[in-house]
């Protein structure tokens, strides 16, 4: 079978799908949502209080009667016969209004930090004496939240963003009796990151001294890449998608990418190489404090570097992301989205990507995979915008013959266009693949990891108890634990080695659950057509994935192969977007197309396990289902019940 076959899913003959051995739910996830998202908020204390003094009840009465007062003498006699015994009963009266009307202790101490990517959880600290007290909470985006309370109070409160950025938020305490107002806030920056595409730009070239000495970098060294301030990328950006490429490759070796200066350099790679050979790989990796990251190359010999920006995040509104289980827009071998035929040398095509296919209109750039196959001869491939010239980058790389496939994030034009260039002097076959896309409508926001292993075959470790992943088999692994919520997508990075021949790796979400302990496993999900990354003989093969989750938590993993590989997982972030309204979260269990089991008719919904919400409101648990009209529910959750994380397991 020829790796051109491979790519697209042809000429494979259907059977029954079986997974292989079981693997555990991807341990250090939770953790890893948990600390990206946990933002250092802001704290304003007490003796930041804005004290101010409002018009008094008597002041305002006083007003009025001047106004409104008749010019009768008689009643003007008696009222000034009896204004002397008024007065002296009054005396004491107003001056105990004003003592209490200073109510010296109002103050409000107020902080926030957050627990999610859209997401602020606020503590306020009133100090009162014992009068009744109006609260005003503004969240800074137009919305806001009131409260009643009496004398001293401890104020929780939590609120979701629709889109990340910087907002205002201030406590107003109100102390009506005594015309009295403490106000106290501070600026609460969401820990999620939206993006913001690039044309893609060359920002490291080690040939001919771009961004870097001219030289190649030594094995077990490092070159350090400006980001922040360069090319047009702004100061404060946190994260950086690129394009980075190894060529002139003497040996085998694997680089990293990490943001270098103050940081642990992971023990993951980004991408792998072997000699002779010219591989890319897309990398979003966070950037560091100075504005850098550092590509380390670990082999032993020296090697060029590359590395193009094509976007980059920042913790201001922009562009959330979308994920979409992936779907075939181009094929030229068939004349999908194009022309029938190769695309000639030094020549491109333009292909629509916004409108067809549930991608909206207006998105601002598309997260693709693109497959060479078939080429005639070496060279590289180029995806830019629907308009413009084409950039001096390049997205792949390929010899005579190979079949070759990178993640590409791609600006998209205004009329949803995108452009495919070929930079070889020879004609090539193209698949492109959409997995999501990025657009002002989209909500899910970027966290990043401190990158971690999940899986790796050729080891007994990550809970896999050993052996190769299976020819035409698949490994289905549950990501998304209970405690966390609004995972649109992960970014992960996969890679095949030890490979005995041509295959291809696809990856999609499960369409099903989870089962519980001892139950039998679920049935395999259809098997994709979209290749995520291309094989042969002998390769180690990289590539970036931006993997949907599902409705359940649970990503699955196929070898397209007819021979035995090895997979690595690493895990680099997450996309997480807002909770629906009202708290409630999105429900991971649906209907089955497969009730029957064990000789009943059951919804897979009932057998999801419990799982929390905690956007918008307080901690939330879903209600099981026993019945079969797939509906789902958050409910106030029970201390210490209905969470388990971690204890899940995958069907075998």
């Amino acid at each position: 079978m020829t790796a051109a076959f491979v790519a697209a899913g042809l000429g494979i003959i259907p059977g029954i799908a079986q997974a292989a051995d079981p693997v555990p739910v991807a341990a250090g996830v939770a953790e890893a949502i948990a600390k990206a998202s946990t933002s250092e908020g802001f704290h304003s204390p007490a003796d930041r209080t804005i004290r101010t003094t409002l018009p008094t009840a008597t002041e305002g009465k006083a007003k009025a009667n001047s106004e409104t007062a008749a010019p009768q003498k008689a009643q003007a006699a008696r009222t000034e016969q009896a204004a002397p015994a008024q007065n002296a009963e009054a005396a004491p009266t107003e001056q105990a209004a004003l003592d209490a009307g200073a109510n010296p202790a109002l103050a409000v101490d107020v902080s926030g930090t957050s627990y999610t990517a859209h997401g602020i959880e606020l503590t306020a600290l009133i100090t009162s004496a014992d009068f009744a007290l109006d609260i005003v909470i503004d969240w800074g985006d137009g919305k806001t939240d009131t409260v009643t309370a009496q004398g001293n109070y401890e104020l929780h409160h939590s609120h979701t963003y629709d889109k990340s950025g910087e907002y205002q938020v201030q406590v107003k305490v109100t102390d009506t009796a005594n015309a009295v107002q403490a106000t106290n806030g501070g600026a609460f920056l969401t820990p999620g990151a939206d993006f913001t595409p690039h044309t893609p730009t060359r920002l490291l070239d080690t040939r001919n001294g771009t961004g870097a000495a001219v030289g190649k970098v030594p094995g077990q060294g490092s070159a350090r890449v400006k980001v922040a301030g360069n090319a047009s990328v702004p100061a404060g950006v946190t994260a950086v998608a690129l394009n980075v490429t190894v060529t002139e490759t003497v040996d085998s070796g694997h680089v990293t990418v990490w943001p270098g200066t103050g940081y642990d350099r992971p023990n993951t790679s980004n991408l792998n190489y072997t000699a002779g050979r010219s591989v890319p790989n897309m990398v979003i990796v966070p950037v560091g404090e100075d504005g850098y990251v550092e590509l380390f190359n670990g082999g032993w010999q020296p090697v060029d570097l590359i590395a193009d920006v094509t976007g980059y995040f920042t913790r201001a509104s922009a562009s959330g992301y979308t994920s979409m289980t992936p779907a075939r827009f181009v094929d030229t071998r068939e004349g999908v989205g194009t022309a029938r035929g190769k695309l000639a040398a030094r020549s491109a095509f333009t292909t629509r990507i916004g409108g067809l296919q549930g991608v909206p209109q207006n998105i601002k750039a598309v997260a693709l995979n693109v497959t060479v196959t078939e080429p005639e001869g070496p060279g590289h491939m180029t995806a830019f915008s629907g308009t413009g010239p084409v950039p001096t980058a390049s997205n792949l790389n390929f010899v005579p013959g190979q079949t070759v496939a990178n993640a590409v994030i791609v600006p998209v034009a205004e009329d949803g266009t995108i452009k495919i260039f070929n930079g070889a002097w020879s004609p090539t076959h193209v698949v492109v693949d959409v997995v999501g896309y990025y657009s002002p409508d989209s909500k899910a926001a970027f966290l990043p990891f401190t990158p971690f292993r999940t899986l790796d075959t050729r080891e007994e470790a990550y809970g896999w108890p050993g052996g190769r992943f299976r020819a035409r088999e698949y490994i289905t692994q549950g990501f998304t634990p209970e405690a966390a919520t609004g995972v649109e997508a992960y970014v992960l990075n996969a890679t095949v080695t030890e490979t005995r021949g041509t295959g291809f790796l696809s990856v999609a979400p499960s369409p099903y659950a989870l089962p519980a302990e001892g139950e039998p496993a679920a049935p395999a999900g259809p098997r994709p057509v979209s290749s995520t990354l291309n094989w042969t003989t002998g390769d180690t093969v990289p590539n970036l994935v931006q993997a949907s989750d599902g409705d359940h938590g649970v990503i699955t993993f196929w070898n397209q192969g007819h021979e035995d590989a090895d997979l690595v997982l690493d895990v680099f972030g997450v996309y997480q977007t807002k909770c629906p309204p009202g708290g409630r979260a999105r429900a991971r269990a649906t209907l089955a197309p497969f009730g029957l089991r064990r000789g009943r008719q059951d919804a897979v919904a009932s057998r999801c396990r419990p799982w929390v919400c905690r956007c918008g409101g307080p901690v939330w648990r879903r209600r099981q289902n026993k019945g079969m009209t797939g509906r789902h529910e958050c409910v106030p959750a029970t201390p210490g019940k209905g969470v388990s994380v971690g204890s899940s397991r995958v069907a075998a």
